[in-house]
């Protein structure tokens, strides 16, 4: 460590307010926060570096809000002088906010440490606004926000420049985009990466990323491939394993770290590997990752039985063969209980109850037993007495018989570890739905979003405004083709509209957009009706409220003296106009 070593603190996947309101793990996320911020301090970093989904929520909570601010108030504020100047124009790298500097430059602050970030599927800019819960805490000035995109047409990548005595850091960051129109976005060669004017190659290129790296589908995910062959290093967000260790990519040349979640938000098997941050040196061209574990994160022990492989011990003809299960599964989830305890001895600082799951594939002729009844034994001793066993059967491919697919079998696949989106649900619901139930002029890829949007996002009105801007555009497509006025010739002119709106699916993106953005307004429309209020409004007021708002009036005031410190732009850093960029900011 010396003058010109970047000591960066890198995690992603925080996910703030996970189960907040259980009983036990409702604080687990800000706890492990709070540890995560700590180890930053105490090593003295530059900066923090975090890959996207700092929420759980898209709209969090106003407790995950308040402890976030909170956290980030206790240990990123302070007199240690920040060492490294931003050299790049910050007016296009923080170009969303109307505040569009760093946030260590402003006098009005005072930061030790300044925390970088993207955002992630969860925390991600939404509304007719587009706004997302980072860029309240970049308003409030404790974190920078970078890599948002402005156009869903093309995306031009422009890097943070930081320098470091000799060292330099060109930081790009790209926030999370479904990975099926950021997919296509590089196969049509639409992402560009823009690289420093000057001497390039004595750049070390840092690259922040939050989408699927393991494949999900054709296209629902990005492939490494993708990414530009000068980038010396990415940190690889959203998946939740932790593989924080840099392996090289043998095609690209690059590294690829993925430091994985902070805490477990599935009971699946890539949430059992330890939890780490990372502490990344770069000098130079050189850089140095070491795993730092977290203590705080509750532990998590998983294990799978499958019963048709005891056939010494079960007999699905016996009819006591039940309780042999129950008893073979009590010794089981004791053995894992005792694991526990060990690992736990001389950590204080780790939560007394684990999260334990015993997968029992019950196959061959078995019948599965009361979990509820069975839980009862560990209420005290587990934080997931609900869900501590869970049941499955594995059964041979079938034919398509057009039969009603069963929701609640998909929904309940997302906690064993396989990503099931509700597009998915609502394409292959269509996709093995009789012919009278198909989708005649709406298109399926079109539904899918926005029930997505309606599930994920809270837009009520998001399914209403897509079938409305759809039919709108239908009228207006038979109305131009003076299509006579017979029941089949308009069936089959709207069949041949909308197959050609499936192939195309750029309009079709043009179209969910659309309809999202009217969802969008028209739920702002009437926030601000709802919140405002006439003149007769307020004297209707009740009198006990009124009352009431009296007798807080009595309350003795604390004199707020504050600390008058009427310090101006901090000095002692080396920071010129040059640092800057040379963005012109106007504050006098």
């Amino acid at each position: 460590d010396d003058e010109n070593t970047f000591k960066i603190l890198v995690a992603t996947d925080i996910h703030l307010g996970f189960m907040e309101k259980d009983a036990v793990r409702g604080n687990d996320t800000f706890v492990t926060f709070d540890e995560i911020l700590r180890l930053a301090q105490e090593n003295e970093v530059d900066f923090i570096l975090l890959g996207g989904d700092l929420f759980h929520e898209n709209k969090p909570s106003r407790k995950a809000l308040h402890t976030c601010l909170e956290l980030l108030r206790k240990y990123c504020m302070g007199d240690r002088p920040v060492q490294f100047e931003i050299l790049s124009d910050q007016s296009v790298n923080f170009g969303f906010s109307k505040f569009p500097w760093v946030n260590y430059q402003d006098g009005n602050f005072n930061i030790s440490i300044p925390v970088f970030s993207i955002h992630g599927n969860h925390d991600d800019p939404t509304g007719a606004d587009a706004l997302c819960a980072l860029d309240i805490l970049s308003c409030a000035g404790f974190v920078n926000h970078f890599g948002r995109s402005a156009s869903v047409e093309k995306i031009d990548i422009s890097p943070v420049l930081l320098q470091k005595g000799s060292t330099k850091i060109a930081l790009y960051g790209l926030g999370s985009i479904p990975d099926e129109r950021l997919y296509r976005m590089f196969v049509n060669k639409k992402v560009t990466m823009l690289r420093p004017k000057e001497d390039e190659n004595s750049w070390f290129n840092l690259f922040v990323i939050h989408q699927n790296r393991s494949k999900h589908g054709n296209t629902n995910f990005i492939p490494e491939q993708f990414l530009d062959d000068f980038i010396d290093l990415v940190i690889w967000g959203h998946e939740h394993e932790c593989k924080i260790a840099p392996t090289k990519n043998e095609q690209q040349l690059f590294y690829v770290s993925q430091p994985g979640s902070s805490v477990v938000t599935s009971l699946s098997p890539g949430e059992t590997v330890k939890k780490h941050v990372g502490l990344l040196r770069i000098k130079g061209r050189k850089m140095n990752m070491q795993k730092i574990p977290l203590h705080t994160v509750r532990q998590f022990f998983m294990e799978d039985i499958v019963l048709a492989n005891h056939p010494d011990i079960f007999n699905p003809d016996n009819p006591k063969v039940t309780q042999a299960v129950q008893s073979f599964c009590l010794e089981k989830i004791k053995e894992m209980l005792e694991n526990a305890e060990r690992e736990r001895l001389g950590n204080s600082q780790q939560p007394e109850k684990p999260l334990i799951r015993l997968r029992v594939d019950y196959s061959g002729g078995f019948e599965p037993f009361s979990v509820l009844r069975f839980s009862q034994k560990f209420v005290d001793r587990v934080a997931n007495p609900k869900d501590v066993i869970h049941f499955f059967r594995h059964r041979e491919q079938k034919e398509n018989t057009g039969e009603e697919i069963n929701f609640g079998k998909l929904i309940t696949k997302p906690s064993e570890g396989t990503t099931l989106r509700v597009e998915d649900l609502v394409k292959q619901y269509f996709q093995t739905a009789e012919k009278n139930v198909q989708l005649s002029l709406l298109t399926e890829r079109g539904m899918g979003e926005a029930v997505q949007e309606f599930v994920d996002k809270e837009e009520k009105d998001a399914i209403e405004e897509l079938v409305k801007y759809q039919l709108e555009k239908t009228q207006r497509f038979l109305k131009e083709r003076h299509i006579d006025a017979l029941e089949d010739k308009i069936d089959e002119e709207v069949r041949r509209f909308r197959e050609s709106r499936q192939k195309n699916t750029n309009e079709e993106d043009d179209e969910v957009r659309e309809a999202m953005t009217r969802a969008r307004a028209l739920r702002s429309q009437s926030e601000d009706s709802a919140s405002a209020f006439s003149a007769e409004d307020l004297m209707s007021i009740d009198l006990a409220e009124q009352l009431a708002d009296d007798s807080d009036d009595d309350i003795a005031a604390t004199a707020n003296k504050g600390r008058g410190r009427g310090r101006g732009r901090r000095g002692g850093r080396g920071q010129n106009s040059a640092s800057r960029g040379g963005s012109q900011r106007g504050r006098g």
